[in-house]
């Protein structure tokens, strides 16, 4: 049956049986993830093992644009895709209690060496809703003030790449750009700017 939107509770329909977690084992521990199997009870009585990704930290990312209108954008290696992206400047918190602002304003010093004078909250994001709690809350910085150096980690090794919106946009819809918070960040400053 087809509910329209404006009769179902989108944080779930209570009333209704749902999926109940009744265990759950860590199977990996790690510097930022852990990894655990979840044992689900379904619906019909039914248990089920699910995969569990918990992401301790959570993120930060900032669509950056200069004066002239082309949006800063870093290029780096990526080990899982074994492949160079095009990306939105990003990074993990520091904390699980540090404003995901802070993180955005330090970022984007350390990855591209611009100052923002101020952060606009654009979007927040999940970023694999179906087994990871992974959250990056985008922001956007249209006024870059005085360019400092890159402040690099010691693996980091990033190019900045000034774009079109346009040509980002292209990049967005010939499948060349992936990476979910910079297709996120994108579309939600495209859909601002032509309000």
């Amino acid at each position: 049956m087809i509910k329209d939107l404006r009769d179902i509770d989108l944080n779930g329909d209570l009333d209704e049986p749902h999926v109940v977690r009744v265990g759950r084992t860590r199977v990996y521990e790690g510097s930022i993830l852990d990894i655990y199997k979840d044992d689900m009870k379904l619906p019909n009585g039914d248990i089920h093992h699910w995969d569990f990704v918990s992401h301790r930290k959570g993120a930060a990312a900032v669509v950056a644009v200069r004066e002239d209108g082309k949006i800063l954008m870093v290029r780096q290696y990526r080990p899982a895709l074994d492949r160079y992206t095009l990306e939105i400047p990003a990074g993990a918190r520091d904390s699980v209690d540090e404003d995901p602002h802070d993180t955005a304003y330090r970022e984007i010093i350390e990855e591209i060496g611009f100052v923002p004078d101020e952060l606009k909250h654009l979007l927040s994001l999940k970023t694999t809703v179906a087994f990871c709690n992974e959250f990056i809350e985008v922001y956007l910085a249209e006024n870059l003030s005085k360019e400092v150096s890159q402040n690099l980690d010691d693996a980091e090794s990033i190019d900045i790449i000034a774009c079109d919106l346009d040509d980002l946009m292209d990049l967005i819809y010939k499948g060349v750009i992936q990476d979910s918070k910079t297709v996120s960040g994108i579309l939600a400053y495209y859909a601002l700017k032509n309000k």
